[in-house]
């Protein structure tokens, strides 16, 4: 790992309470210093003037149009209601 780069990952692991072998730790140290590089590599690019944004491109939402109709009637409504009592749906208790 370059000394740019140099992070003491059993450190990290002991603030994340993670116990690691000597070989999950070399592993974890070369895809850490993979990461670091590259991030090395798109910081060299000039972004001045680029707009950020959270997608490569643009996401735009599909819906219908929101047009008014009737809703169920009360009858509807209860229709498939295992129990009712007086227009309302009954319910095992849960309250003890």
């Amino acid at each position: 790992m370059p000394e740019a780069h140099k992070i003491d990952i059993n450190h990290v692991a002991r603030l994340a309470r993670l116990k690691l072998t000597d070989e999950e730790a070399a592993h974890y140290a070369e895809q850490l210093d993979g990461i670091l590089t590259y991030i090395d590599t798109l910081t060299r690019y000039n972004l001045d003037g680029v707009e950020p944004t959270a997608h490569a491109m643009p996401v735009y939402d599909v819906l219908r149009a929101d047009e008014p109709r009737a809703g169920f009637t009360q009858e509807q409504a209860l229709s498939n209601a295992p129990k009712r009592i007086a227009d309302q749906i009954q319910i095992p208790a849960v309250i003890e």
